[in-house]
């Protein structure tokens, strides 16, 4: 039972994680963080990548609630988009941790 907290409390901090990039873009920039490029110069380009990557599950999420509420799709691409979040925070969880753990000396 307790492997099986380990793994929600690494899905959270995945979930976590993602919240912090899309609130930290949003309050840089005031526009809500999507999944195009702006593609003007480097850096920013490849910053926004890394956001993008981290920020995903709290995306793909977003998108989905919007586009069941608002666009009225079918529940089971809800359902089809919360498995993907989920699976996606829990990777960023273990890469989060690991990289803590690495930066830590641990």
């Amino acid at each position: 039972m307790s492997e099986y907290l380990f793994y929600l409390y690494v899905t959270a901090i995945g979930y976590c994680i993602a919240g912090l990039c899309t609130s930290g873009w949003r309050l840089a920039t005031g526009s809500p963080l999507k999944f195009g490029l702006q593609t003007e110069q480097t850096a920013p380009a490849i910053l926004g990548v890394f956001f993008r990557v981290v920020a995903g599950p709290v995306i793909v999420m977003r998108n989905a609630i919007r586009g069941a509420m608002l666009e009225g799709r079918a529940p089971h691409w809800l359902a089809l988009s919360t498995v993907i979040s989920t699976v996606w925070s829990f990777f960023s969880g273990v890469v989060m941790l690991e990289l803590l753990f690495r930066l830590n000396g641990i």
